[in-house]
This record gives structure tokens, C-alpha cells and sequence, in this order.
């Protein structure tokens, strides 16, 4: 048997803790001495006080982890609470750092204003152009790579290959935080459509683009830039916006030397 103060050693739970488990009915001493009011307690008693300490760590109430333990929860329910657990603290996390990543991004772009990049702006008429195409919902914009991915997958073992450069279309009329709509496309020359892949003809249009050499997510000022264009010429968007990517990660470059072509149909206001 162990004092209270020898059992908190070994367990590595203070003291306090011990005594509000005992007064929670959760983990009372294995025997308490009538004269002195000592607590002492067993090294039997270890397996039961962590799966408390468990059970608290997984967020569950002490009413909650009483009822537990009382059933006797087994070390295979154990690993399986903590295996989702874990995917939901995982899951914050990425959403956490997400969230500073925009942070940081907002900041850079509050401390370049008055020092923007010089975009320039460019009208011009593109020819329609033969491609092959995934049109899909995703989790966010960046995650147009698991419909590239798809494309790919369908036209590399039919021996068809890219005629000119990847692009995607953002066909949401808003800027979306999830659940984009957005679509993968790949010049092609030739090919039939299967499964979720189509096979059409991307019609030309009169597009204000512009271009920008960097990382996707400070492309903001291409956008900016385009549409400070726009209402100081008088034209209108007239379609969703096409993203051409020049050149990108599938040449193994630093997203510094990321090329990009922005561009947006337009009709005169």
C-alpha cells in the first residue's frame, strides 16, 4: 500500500486531483486509516486511474467517464476513442493552420498596399480550344489537383497527352470557403469521354488576362489587378474565370517561379 503522496508519484497525478477523483466517487483509496484519516492506496488501482486520466484527455465528461469505467470499457474501445480523437484534433489543427496561413497572407498583402506588383493587363481575343475535362466539387480551390489527378489518370494509359497547357475554371459566382466548383481541363487533340472525363470544345472568348509568376496563394493580385482594369475601361465579366497554368509544380519548380495566366471573359459595359 501507498500514501497519497507516494501514490501521486508513481502515477504522476497530483494530489489534488487524487482526492477530488475520491470525492467524485471516481477513485477512492483502496483503504483509508480510521485514526489518522490517511489515504493509501494500491498499485492495483493504476490501471483504473488512467483510464480516467484517458477518458478525460478524450474530452468526456466525469459523469460520463464514471459510467465508463463502471462498464468496465476495454483497452480495444480505449484505442478506438482515442483513434478518433486524434483525427478530430488533426483535423483542427489543419483547420487552425489554414486560418493563420490566411492571416498571414491578409497581412502581407495590408503591408505591399501602395507597393503592389505591376500587372499588366492585357485584352485579347482566345481561341476555342479541344479539351478534356473533370468537372467536380471539392473541398477548397487548392484541391483542383484531385481532378488533374483523375484527367491524368484516364488519359495517360490511352497514350493521349497534353496539346498545350493545363487550366482550370472556377465556375462558383462567389469565392467559396468549401465545396468549390471547379473544373480540370487538358488541351488535347483526340480522344473519347468516359466515366466522369468529357471530351468538348472549350469555346473561345474576349478575355482581359494577365499574368503572374509566383505562389497560388499570392495570386490575389493578378485578380486585383484585373479588375481595377475592368472598371477603369468600362468592361464587365461576362463568365467564370480560367486560371492557364504556364508553368508549375509538374516541372519541379520553387513556387517562386510559378507561371500563371489569369483570365476573365468580358463584354463592354
Amino acid at each position: 500500500m501507498f500514501k497519497i503522496g507516494e501514490f501521486s508519484k508513481l502515477s504522476q497525478v497530483t494530489v489534488k486531483t487524487l482526492r477530488f477523483y475520491d470525492q467524485e466517487g471516481l477513485l477512492q483509496p483502496a483503504q483509508v486509516d480510521p485514526m489518522t484519516g490517511y489515504r493509501y492506496y494500491s498499485a492495483d488501482q493504476l490501471p483504473r486511474l488512467n483510464r480516467i486520466l484517458a477518458l478525460k484527455a478524450l474530452g468526456f465528461s466525469l459523469e460520463q467517464i464514471r459510467q465508463m469505467i463502471d462498464e468496465q470499457i476495454s483497452p480495444d474501445e480505449l484505442r478506438g476513442m482515442f483513434r478518433l480523437r486524434r483525427a478530430e484534433i488533426e483535423q483542427q489543427m489543419a483547420e487552425e493552420e489554414a486560418r493563420l496561413a490566411q492571416l498571414l497572407h491578409r497581412l502581407k498583402q495590408i503591408d505591399q498596399e501602395g507597393d503592389m506588383p505591376d500587372y499588366e493587363v492585357v485584352l485579347k481575343q482566345v481561341d476555342a480550344v479541344h479539351v478534356a475535362s473533370v468537372r467536380g466539387v471539392v473541398p477548397t480551390y487548392s484541391d483542383v489537383g484531385q481532378l488533374f489527378g483523375e484527367l491524368f489518370g484516364y488519359l495517360m494509359p490511352k497514350g493521349i497527352h497534353p496539346a498545350g497547357p493545363v487550366m482550370a475554371i472556377y465556375h462558383d459566382p462567389e469565392y467559396r470557403e468549401s465545396d468549390c466548383d471547379v473544373e480540370a481541363l487538358i488541351p488535347v487533340s483526340g480522344g473519347d469521354s468516359g466515366g466522369r472525363v468529357q471530351m468538348r470544345d472549350l469555346p473561345g472568348a474576349q478575355m482581359v488576362t494577365t499574368v503572374h509568376q509566383g505562389a497560388y496563394n499570392e495570386i490575389g493580385g493578378a485578380y486585383t489587378a484585373l479588375m481595377a482594369w475592368m472598371e477603369q475601361n468600362g468592361y464587365q465579366v461576362a463568365g467564370p474565370c480560367r486560371e492557364i497554368y504556364l508553368r508549375g509544380p509538374n516541372e519541379s519548380l520553387a513556387p517562386l517561379d510559378y507561371v500563371t495566366e489569369v483570365q476573365f471573359p468580358v463584354q463592354k459595359g
